[in-house]
């Protein structure tokens, strides 16, 4: 699906935190210490430099003006389950298998929320002159 170009990378940026949310949950189910650990560290390093980045995009530029259009609970259920990712993800400082898991699960649903839901309604405020200047 074409996107709206304000929200073109972000969606790239979904493919590789979907690949990033297989890899975790590959290395969750392994029962391998080893393979938790380095997956662990590279959800830890992908989210400081590419999620928790992406995230602060989304918080400040397209959930304020969303929220104010008439649907703020699509911008609440985003916030909410950023703050769990990084929640998580701040607990993955200290691997365990079931911590990868939950953090790996709720990435992906989220990755696929945003895509279905979040960036459809976004696409459809866009052409609100309103909206369009807060973006």
């Amino acid at each position: 699906m074409k996107r709206h170009e304000k929200l073109q990378d972000l969606s790239r940026e979904h493919h590789d935190a979907l690949r990033l949310a297989l890899h975790a949950k590959r290395a969750a189910l392994s029962g391998d210490v080893a393979q938790v650990a380095a997956s662990a560290l590279a959800c830890v390093n992908a989210f400081s430099l590419e999620l928790d980045p992406h995230f602060v995009i989304e918080e400040n530029d397209f959930l304020p003006p969303l929220a104010q259009s008439g649907e703020p609970e699509l911008a609440q259920r985003t916030l909410n389950e950023h703050t769990e990712l990084r929640r998580l993800v701040a607990q993955l400082r200290q691997p365990d298998a079931a911590t990868l898991l939950g953090f790996s699960e709720l990435l992906s649903a989220h990755v696929r929320f945003e895509e279905r839901e979040l960036f459809e309604v976004i696409e459809r405020h866009i052409g609100n002159k309103a909206f369009a200047r807060s973006i």
